[in-house]
């Protein structure tokens, strides 16, 4: 579905660029917006027509002047790429790692990291299939209570006859979004013996469900719940860092373990297929994930080997904490390579700079840039007893509003090489909420209600939103 565009460029110019003089000389702007995006597409017009390096994005002094000219401005990062879930964006990422995989830390093995709400969608998803009729018959009995007022008068009606609160309204669901039909089952499931009381007073009433329906239901609608809880996470208001996820992955991985061991067929048999869609995503995103549990101070490796030997077992839990704690080592290798060339880089810069001062002073040792030199060349061995110290010390104690970065900004001086580890790993998004979002648009909108609505009116709608979100967020529409 086409979207309409919020402004045109010459209106946010014109928004922009409006200055008055003051009777001082000096100039002022009367009014002001700002637009990421537009900002954005001139810096990579920018790049483009001057050939920059991309990572003129990356320079401090590029940064310092963007900020001086607007503090709101996020720059860009030259290594950040955030696609969504399907096969083709998978092709794209193949032929990435085949260009560019001698330039990737560990080879590329962590260049791709999957969405992890996207991930949790598919394996719900894979999992609603076992219960698919149950699910059906539930969607169109609350849509057709909630056909009409009326309908929904007669509802609340018999559920207080039944001595049912009916403060929580009946839910339809989106199909394409498994947390909303979570929501329809949780609340449903409340008001089962209000759907079979109105099945006998409403003839046109035909699709009650069941009793084993609704113990589906009930039993689904339990499951689910892990799932919706680790979901929220995902679409707060504040984004926690990467590190916070693992624990719920894990968690999540032992609650299938249990649901294999279910009485019911239906809920046993999901669990298997559930795993299996887990395990085809695990194993791609829990090193990535691992790295950032060693990095946070509270857990380091003891997390890793708290949960490993639940998953996997003790037979095989050691192999996967030694590939951890390998990738780790080999991840803080060549970072004390990056931290050393860029100081090397630093310190020739200093050094050519003084030369050209004093040309062939008899001050300037001519032997500097060897003892650079030999210096570069040394074995390295601070990576292993920097890591090594770091994993050696105590756990922090589990306090609440504990900030991560501030921890190992306070702590780069110890840890200089694992605070610049730090910085890039904890910065990974785990998830594309945002862009799923927007792919979900269409889904969102057509709704049973909406479905005969025509493309203009949806497109209005559409549009109406964004345009009314921006003035809730204290932008101006121009």
């Amino acid at each position: 579905m086409k979207r309409c565009p919020r402004r045109k460029q010459q209106d946010i110019r014109q928004s922009i660029i409006t200055p008055s003089k003051k009777s001082d000389g000096r100039s002022q702007l009367n009014t002001y917006s700002f637009d990421q995006s537009f900002a954005r597409k001139e810096l990579a017009y920018m790049i483009i027509i001057h050939e920059y390096p991309l990572s003129i994005v990356e320079h401090a002094g590029f940064r310092r002047y963007s900020n001086a000219l607007q503090p709101l401005f996020k720059v860009v990062s030259r290594s950040t790429i955030t696609v969504d879930n399907c096969s083709t964006n998978d092709l794209m990422i193949q032929l990435f790692l085949e260009k560019l995989s001698s330039n990737l830390l560990s080879g590329g093995d962590i260049f791709h990291m999957r969405c992890c709400a996207h991930i949790l969608a598919l394996i719900v998803k894979k999992g609603l299939e076992g219960i698919k009729g149950a699910i059906e018959l539930i969607r169109n009995s609350v849509a057709y209570w909630k056909a009409t007022p009326k309908r929904v008068e007669k509802f609340e009606e018999a559920a207080r006859q039944l001595n049912i609160s009916s403060i929580n309204k009946l839910v339809l669901d989106c199909e394409t979004r498994w947390n909303s039909t979570y929501l329809m089952l949780n609340t449903a499931i409340k008001y089962q013996k209000v759907f079979a009381r109105l099945k006998q007073r409403e003839p046109q009433y035909d699709c009650l469900p069941d009793d084993e329906d609704w113990l589906l239901a009930k039993e689904m609608s339990d499951k689910l719940k892990i799932f919706y809880t680790f979901t929220e996470k995902f679409s707060g208001v504040k984004y926690p860092t990467t590190n916070l996820f693992f624990p719920s992955f894990c968690d999540i991985r032992l609650s299938l373990n249990e649901w294999k061991k279910s009485k019911v067929g239906v809920i046993k048999e999901m669990a298997y297929e559930m795993i299996e869609k887990f395990e085809e995503y695990w194993f791609v995103i829990n090193g990535v994930m691992a790295v950032e549990i060693m990095l946070d101070p509270r857990f380091k490796m003891k997390l890793i080997e708290f949960y490993f030997p639940q998953i996997y077992g003790q037979a095989f839990s050691k192999i996967e904490i030694d590939r951890v704690r390998d990738l780790c080592v080999d991840l803080a290798t060549e970072y004390e390579l990056k931290v050393k060339f860029a100081e090397t880089s630093v310190s020739q810069n200093d050094l050519s700079f003084t030369s050209e001062m004093h040309g062939f002073n008899d001050d300037v040792d001519p032997l500097e840039k060897f003892d650079m030199f030999v210096s570069n060349t040394a074995p390295t061995s601070t990576v292993k007893s920097e890591l090594t110290n770091y994993l050696e010390e105590d756990v922090l104690p589990r306090i609440g509003n504990f900030d991560i970065l501030a921890w190992w900004k306070k702590n780069g001086i110890k840890y200089p090489v694992l605070q610049c580890m730090t910085r890039d790993i904890l910065a990974i998004p785990v998830s594309t909420v945002a862009s799923e979002s927007a792919f979900s648009t269409g889904g969102r909108f057509v709704s049973v209600q909406r479905n005969r609505l025509h493309p203009k009116t949806l497109e209005a709608l559409m549009c109406a939103q964004d345009w009314l979100r921006d003035m809730l967020n204290g932008k101006k529409l121009h």
